[in-house]
């Protein structure tokens, strides 16, 4: 048995392969989040409701979030190089399309196919990590794809909106899922037969049994209640400035833009600073759930202060809350791939991401009907509070130890000597 120390994890493969993961989520978020960056314009075009515009963000999600079952499974059973380009092509085109259509059905129908082909992101990086870096660096691995996710909607929100504010919506979608596909070039040259630290290509647990253990469960309503907040905030964080607030579109996209920069480098060092702690002697369990609990607790309380403060307090208490998430998004999944393990990463985070990501269905739509029937963005703001209180018990006291899931015997492949 080879010491997971003694392998090349920090081999040129290795920092190649978690770079490009970070782009292809970076990606993800740019073509998913173009549509709240061009929601005040799309709305006044095509004469959309708040409830109808709420509902084609959220119908991204009916596709999404199901399909990560699917994504978890080809991700283990197959190439997750493969899978994970074959998504990307798939939302790159949608992208696309979204530009030359005219009318909320053919919108709504895009986004379905967007959110299929995005469904391969999460479960396939998951799998790569887990197949080469040792747990103890899951937080900076993990924090590439915080970063990607923070800086895809800071990218899109601030460079897609001045584009828009320029050449108008269109442009930008056609632009941006063009230029999606040419990550496929270096990705499908990435050296496939590396070493690995583990050899996860035994079957492992099935995804039943994964959705039977307690850990799972845990985390899975966890992770909805961390996707709650965020999920609220780039559907209709464009919106909440441009209409609440009297912001420019030039104006939204700078700040909005900046809330996202910050939660990037946010990411980066709540990362670095939980495997830190790890290694300096502190369990996974506890600098995990510190981490998590903290940053939800911390979200929680922003939440409430933008319901009921000043314009002003209001976005201070936004800017606080996106640092707090990166607190949260670097070791969101890291948990997730510890308690899995290299045999279970890929169905379990298609699993955890399947259930947490039914928060985007639910907060853009619902956030539509509450603000179509009070005219203001107070109750948003405290139910996007509540979930994030309940986040709190999930992760600090439902969920038991961080440690990997004792699957049955036989589950588990043997790790790769060197």
């Amino acid at each position: 048995m080879a010491s997971a120390a003694l392998l090349p994890v920090r081999s040129g493969h290795a920092r190649a392969l978690v770079l490009l993961i970070g782009v292809a989520i970076f990606i993800n978020y740019v073509d998913r989040g173009n549509l709240a960056t061009a929601g005040p314009l799309i709305k006044t075009e095509m004469g959309l409701t708040n409830t109808q515009f709420g509902l084609l963000v959220s119908a991204f999600f009916w596709t999404y979030a199901p399909s990560q079952l699917l994504a978890g499974w080809l991700a283990q059973r197959y190439c997750s190089y493969r899978v994970l380009a074959a998504g990307l092509a798939l939302w790159a085109v949608a992208t696309m399309m979204v530009g030359l259509v005219h009318g909320f059905a053919a919108l709504l129908v895009l986004r379905l196919v967007l959110g299929l082909g995005e469904s391969a992101a999460f479960p396939c990086s998951s799998k790569l990590i887990t197949d080469h870096v040792p747990p103890e660096r899951f937080g900076q691995a993990n924090a590439a794809t915080a970063v990607g996710l923070s800086i895809g909607p800071a990218f899109g929100t601030y460079v897609g909106g001045m584009m828009m504010a320029s050449w108008g919506w269109r442009a930008s979608f056609i632009l941006f899922g063009a230029v999606s596909l040419l990550w496929l070039v270096p990705w499908l040259s990435l050296k496939r037969d590396a070493p690995r630290i583990h050899n996860s290509t035994a079957p492992g647990p099935s995804l039943l049994e994964i959705a039977r253990r307690r850990p799972a469960i845990v985390a899975a309503i966890g992770h909805f209640c961390i996707n709650y907040s965020f999920y609220f905030m780039l559907a209709w964080l464009p919106i909440y400035l441009v209409k609440v607030h009297g912001l420019s579109i030039v104006q939204m996209a700078t700040l909005g833009g900046f809330f996202y920069l910050v939660s990037a480098v946010s990411a980066v060092a709540f990362g670095y600073l939980s495997d830190r702690w790890i290694a300096a002697g502190a369990t996974t369990n506890r600098a995990r759930k510190t981490m998590l609990a903290g940053g939800l607790l911390v979200t929680a309380g922003c939440m409430l202060a933008a319901a009921i403060g000043s314009a002003t307090v209001a976005i201070a208490a936004l800017f606080v809350s996106s640092i707090a998430s990166g607190s949260t998004s670097a070791n969101l999944f890291a948990t997730g791939q510890t308690l899995a393990g290299p045999s279970a990463a890929g169905r379990w985070i298609g699993f955890q991401n399947c259930i947490g990501n039914l928060a985007g269905i639910i907060a853009p739509a619902l956030t539509g009907f509450l603000v179509d029937r009070s005219g203001n963005f107070d109750a948003a703001f405290g139910i996007a509070a509540g979930v994030a209180l309940f986040g709190v018990l999930c992760w600090s006291v439902l969920l038991g130890r961080i440690e990997v899931v004792a699957w049955e015997a036989g589950t588990a492949p043997p790790v790769v000597a060197a």
